[in-house]
């Protein structure tokens, strides 16, 4: 096969074939199909690229070219289809490293929230959830052990982590170990918890705030009434105290123009694009729309919490998501999920997507 290729020679020759009878829209789309020969044609055999789309049927002609055309499909990204030039032995070793399982280890720490209670929310976290803690002594050993295992990144989440009064020290002892992010509504930042974040370290650490619209009325219909105000002052004051900040969008149908406005506020508060996190609600937790998500069709990211092993952050309470409930020890854990994904990739069930937690 000539590396100027992406396939068979018979296949670049007819880019049309890959939709040979599927819908007249999508057979029509030459433009788009000569767009994927080009991209994967100047592609190195081995290795990936990844074409945008604009919606599933660009994703269905991908798919079906790529069968035809002796390519594969790796994962279907929120604004792209990645792909490896040629048929791939291991599914695992052919994705992207941070995109491999144990690459990034996601800890909900706890479950509960302050005075929130998003009606979106995919592990159904409020003031009256269960906590569901997971002690400082165990948060110690597991980040000992992701140490261990290979895992690069740490995501610390919940409910909402800062209602853990000494969750300062859960950090230090994670920052130390491997770079941290933690989620939270920046808005417990007051008397004994900001005297603690104020004396937390800035390097190794990351705070992601979330903030779901530039419009306060946007953001409160879903989160509650003034939580847009207090959003917005605890970005401005982590900000402030010296803190890498990323802040982090969730858009539901009612969006609208949502996110060119963030984008805006995003500039205005000086946040480069690898501090913006923009995604779409799933349907989990008590959210009763959005994207439905499977073991099969989600590419993993491998979480704990205190009831056990997860295939995936965003779906942390639903029993069709559950992997064990031990995650000691947290590197079988992480091979049990790396072998059933690398089985359902074998197999071919569905397209992987991936859902940008972070």
């Amino acid at each position: 096969m000539s590396e100027a290729n992406p396939g068979p020679a018979s296949a670049s020759e007819r880019p049309g074939d890959g939709v040979r009878g599927r819908s007249p829209r999508i057979a029509g789309s030459l433009a788009f199909v000569a767009q994927l020969v080009r991209t994967v044609g100047d592609t190195a055999s081995g290795s990936t690229c990844v074409v945008p789309v604009d919606g599933p049927a660009d994703v269905d002609v991908i798919a079906t070219w790529c069968e035809n055309t002796g390519n594969t499909v790796l994962a279907v990204h929120p604004d792209g289809v990645e792909i490896y030039r040629g048929r791939v032995r291991d599914p695992i070793t052919a994705l992207a490293p941070d995109r491999r399982p144990g690459h990034r280890l996601w800890v909900y720490t706890n479950f509960h929230c302050s005075n929130l209670a998003c009606d979106y929310c995919c592990v159904a976290s409020s003031p009256r959830a269960d906590p569901r803690v997971i002690g400082a002594g165990d948060f110690a050993d597991l980040v000992g052990e992701a140490v261990a295992a290979g895992v690069r990144e740490l995501y610390v989440t919940g409910g909402e982590p800062f209602m853990l009064v000494d969750l300062d020290e859960r950090l230090r002892v994670a920052a130390e170990a491997l770079p941290t992010t933690v989620l939270t509504n920046a808005m417990v930042w007051q008397g004994e918890r900001r005297r603690r974040l104020e004396a937390l370290p800035r390097d190794g650490l990351t705070l992601q705030i979330s903030l779901d619209s530039a419009d306060a009325a946007l953001h409160d219909r879903h989160r509650g009434e003034g939580s847009h105000r207090r959003a917005i002052a605890g970005i401005r004051l982590a900000i402030d105290l010296g803190f890498r900040v990323r802040v982090a969008a969730t858009l539901g149908p009612d969006a609208g123009d949502a996110e060119q406005q963030l984008i805006t506020l995003f500039d205005e508060l000086g946040l480069v694009e690898s501090q913006r996190v923009v995604r779409r609600i799933a349907r989990q937790g008590v959210a009763n729309a959005g994207l439905v998500v499977s073991r099969e069709s989600l590419l993993p990211e491998v979480c704990v919490t205190a009831s056990g092993v997860w295939w995936h952050p965003v779906a942390a309470i639903d029993p069709a998501m559950f992997v064990r409930s031990d995650w000691r020890p947290l590197k079988e854990s992480i091979e049990e999920i790396t072998d059933e994904l690398r089985q359902h990739r074998l197999r071919g069930d569905v397209l992987a997507s991936t859902f940008p937690c972070a």
